[in-house]
């Protein structure tokens, strides 16, 4: 079993990649969707919390807790989106 590992680590490539120089508008356009996103992502946070304040001064139920949560993953999924794809690629 340790000499079939040491086989499939020396067989098996390892190549690490490099971002070619043509792409830096390409990443300069990730970049600002990148900022774009969070910064809505802040903006609704805000959004749903005045829609908090105002649900608790009507007596209204907490359904404002599950936009928070949408809001929340979607921030966290914008953030991590490099590492998603570069799990998949």
């Amino acid at each position: 079993m340790n000499s079939l590992s040491t086989l499939a680590v020396n067989v098996i490539p390892d190549p690490t990649p490099v971002v070619p120089p043509e792409a830096g508008g390409l990443l300069t356009i990730l970049n600002w969707a990148s900022g774009i996103g969070l910064v809505l992502g802040v903006l609704g946070v805000i959004i749903v919390g005045i829609g908090m304040v105002i649900q608790l001064q009507r007596g209204e139920g907490g359904q404002a807790l599950a936009k928070l949560g949408w809001v929340l993953l979607g921030c966290i999924i914008i953030t991590s989106a490099a590492g998603i794809v570069r799990a998949f690629v």
